[in-house]
């Protein structure tokens, strides 16, 4: 990369403005741009007028497009932040969202009066959540992790590896890998949009089967409270990320498979985003 040599050149400043012409937001675009660079963000406010080398330019207008088609930046740039930890993602998985953090922090506040250190994410996909409670629970608790998704749990290995972050990765649907385990504490953001959904098409580059989850959005919940009670024993939590028009119907189905002390959170924007439940003590 030089200085601007000639008329035809595109630098930094002009990029960004042709980058929200075609309606990318400034700040993804920018970190877009660092990312092909290879320079913090902050550089780009100083270097408005370096000119930008004709190859990468290609590369850049190319991600811009698929940008400006709804493909999620973390996609593009192959990572995303979640609990201050930085994932590897990429179109196996879904994108970790802020709201999902509530599911971690919750888990959290549990861990001490959990009646076994035993933790499992059910539906881990990019291992998110079951990484950021690995990396902030105490050392002796012991972190699992399911997805039926062979390529969902490779990038959750991955990032566990990447991370030095020990957790224990089942392949298979659910609680169906595994069989005579049990534990004091279960998460999961399972998927709960309902098929036809309007809010489908902005999320079309993302893996359907990881969000549609039959005609009323409840086809994966009822399956994970409903083996719940086999997996759980008295005092263990399941703790459920939703939809946040669900939470009545996610207590519901905790309260018909005998779940006691049913509790409902709001994330940030104050939606009701995550409900769990506990088995009755003995």
């Amino acid at each position: 990369m030089s200085r601007r040599g000639g008329a035809a050149d595109v630098d930094i400043g002009g990029w960004l403005a042709r980058a929200r012409s075609a309606g990318v937001d400034r700040l993804d675009a920018q970190l877009l741009l660092a990312r092909h660079l290879g320079r913090p963000r902050a550089w780009l406010l100083a270097h408005d007028d370096e000119a930008i080398a004709p190859a990468l330019l290609a590369r850049l207008e190319a991600d811009l497009a698929r940008r400006a088609d709804g493909v999620p930046l973390a996609y593009l740039v192959g990572e995303r932040e979640f609990c201050g930890l930085v994932l590897q993602v990429g179109a196996d998985v879904l994108v970790p969202r802020p709201e999902t953090e509530g599911l971690v922090e919750w888990a959290l506040e549990l861990a001490p009066q959990a009646p076994l250190r035993r933790l499992i994410d059910l539906g881990t996909g990019s291992g998110a959540v079951a990484l950021a409670f690995r990396h902030r629970a105490h050392a002796d608790f012991e972190v699992h992790a399911s997805d039926r998704s062979e390529a969902a749990l490779a990038v959750a290995r991955a990032n566990g590896a990447r991370l030095g972050l020990p957790v224990t990765w089942h392949a298979g649907d659910w609680w169906e890998p595994l069989s005579g385990q049990m534990f004091g504490i279960a998460v999961s953001n399972p998927p709960y949009v309902k098929a036809g959904d309007p809010h489908l098409g902005a999320l079309r580059h993302e893996p359907t089967a990881a969000l549609v989850a039959g005609e009323d959005g409840l086809q994966a919940l009822r399956a994970i409270v409903g083996g719940a009670p086999a997996r759980l024993p008295p005092g263990g939590w399941l703790l459920l990320e939703h939809g946040h028009d669900q939470s009545e119907a996610v207590a519901a189905l905790l309260a018909g498979s005998g779940f006691a002390a049913i509790q409902t959170r709001n994330d940030l924007a104050g939606l009701a985003r995550l409900t769990g439940g506990r088995r009755p003590l003995a």
